[in-house]
């Protein structure tokens, strides 16, 4: 019996070793995929350029699923449905109020505010909510918010462009959040650290 699970964690350790047909081994090729995996992602809105640093190691799922999603053109287009004043921009190609609705209540605003990095402001993140069609959204926190943990993954942090965004966070808003003037994103553009 010993031996046998000896050989069995042998056999997935070495499996681990095991040459791809390019002769990498596939340690090496997972740690060739990660660094193919862009850090930055520029996002030129109707105000202006937004410079983001990608989570890939803290988030390499929903930053891949972001890469992918940039590539195929999904953000072209989308608008900023919601910009909630110190508290969350969101874009999405769906008006869906239901996304911001039951976050915008006065006593979250004034709970008291951790300070780790998720609750930052100008995080960029994406509704954990999964999605009718396969979107994908973006909320930016305009505000520490560390009641939105459960609401939203974080993957990313505005390093430029804080400028644009609190131009954004200006926009008049209606009764329901939704901008007056249409602000939108004209193009993802992603960059490897050089």
């Amino acid at each position: 019996m010993v031996f046998s699970l000896f050989s069995i964690y042998r056999y997935w350790s070495r499996r681990s070793i095991v040459q791809t047909p390019d002769g990498i081994s596939t340690n090496k090729a997972i740690e060739r995929k990660k660094s193919n995996i862009p850090n930055y992602s520029f996002i030129s809105t109707s105000k202006g350029l937004i410079t983001v640093e990608l989570y890939k190691d803290g988030c390499p799922d929903i930053v891949e699923k972001f890469i992918d999603f940039s590539q195929k053109g999904h953000f072209k287009g989308m608008k900023f449905t919601r910009v909630i004043k110190n508290f969350v921009i969101h874009g999405s190609k769906v008006d869906r109020p239901e996304a911001t609705e039951d976050w915008t209540s006065t006593e979250k605003h004034s709970i008291q505010l951790d300070t780790s990095l998720k609750h930052e402001v100008f995080m960029l993140g994406t509704s954990k909510v999964k999605h009718e069609g396969g979107g994908f959204d973006l909320f930016i926190t305009t505000a520490p918010i560390p009641d939105l943990n459960d609401k939203i993954n974080v993957f990313g942090r505005i390093i430029e462009g804080e400028d644009v965004m609190q131009e954004i966070k200006k926009v008049d808003t209606d009764d329901h959040y939704r901008p007056k003037t249409p602000v939108q994103i004209n193009e993802v553009t992603l960059k490897h650290k050089s």
